[in-house]
């Protein structure tokens, strides 16, 4: 990897991290600009997901009292995303390559039509918050998030807002942080691996941080409702781009 292949994943690495903050589908700009500079399609994938953990870091660091303000439900959620993460990044790293990849178009355009739809949803199942199923859509999430990651945050949106009374501006706080705690237990899974370019992954992580540092401010300025619908339309946007590629 020479200089400008360097430079070129520092800059990718910072749009990444703030389209996949405000949007959650950090990986439609990330895994295209890897492989673009030579990565196979696995390496790239895993090094993708080394590389993303510094969006969680630097939405963090711009967001922290609004991740603790969500109390004990914190740790128990957390467990559930690195749990989800684990497995995710062991079904990569032995299952057959592509055993997966053929449902993902499916799975992003019905958690875009889910955002699309959310405040209808939330008044015919009456409201509330449903704890247990959405434990179990955060571990599915997550699972999904340490396997492939696209379209990730856009699923994880959808469970939030209709099993939960967040907001869709902590929903979007807890997307990034939830997702890199996946992240980096995938991350440490793959460290094992043989196929993470670390000097690519250390581009893309300079840049993902500044990124996912600038996100929460930029999503404090956008109107909730304009914010859910623009990232449904970006995930139908992914689904097409997950299916012709």
């Amino acid at each position: 990897m020479n200089l400008l292949d360097f430079l070129f994943l520092v800059v990718a690495g910072f749009f990444s991290g703030l389209v996949g903050f405000v949007t959650g589908l950090a990986s439609i700009v990330s895994y295209p600009a890897l492989l673009s500079v030579g990565l196979s399609p696995v390496s790239a994938n895993m090094t993708n997901t080394v590389a993303l953990v510094a969006v969680g870091v630097g939405a963090l660091a711009n967001s922290s009292r609004e991740v603790a303000d969500t109390g004990p439900k914190l740790v128990r959620w957390s467990l559930y995303s690195a749990a989800g993460g684990t497995i995710g990044a062991l079904i990569l790293w032995l299952a057959p390559e592509g055993s997966f990849e053929s449902v993902v178009p499916a799975m992003v355009v019905f958690a875009s039509l889910a955002l699309l739809l959310q405040p209808k949803i939330r008044e015919l199942s009456g409201g509330g918050d449903r704890p247990g199923i959405y434990s179990a859509a955060l571990f599915a999430v997550a699972v999904y998030g340490g396997y492939f990651g696209a379209g990730a945050g856009v699923i994880f949106l959808a469970a939030t807002l209709i099993l939960t009374s967040e907001t869709v501006w902590r929903a979007t706080i807890l997307k990034s942080f939830f997702l890199g705690i996946a992240n980096l237990v995938a991350a440490l899974i793959f460290a094992f691996s043989g196929q993470v370019h670390w000097v690519a992954a250390l581009a893309m992580a300079l840049g993902a941080l500044a990124g996912g540092w600038c996100g929460p401010p930029v999503v404090k300025k956008i109107p909730p409702s304009v914010l859910r619908v623009a990232v449904a339309i970006a995930g139908f946007v992914l689904a097409l781009w997950l299916w012709v590629k």
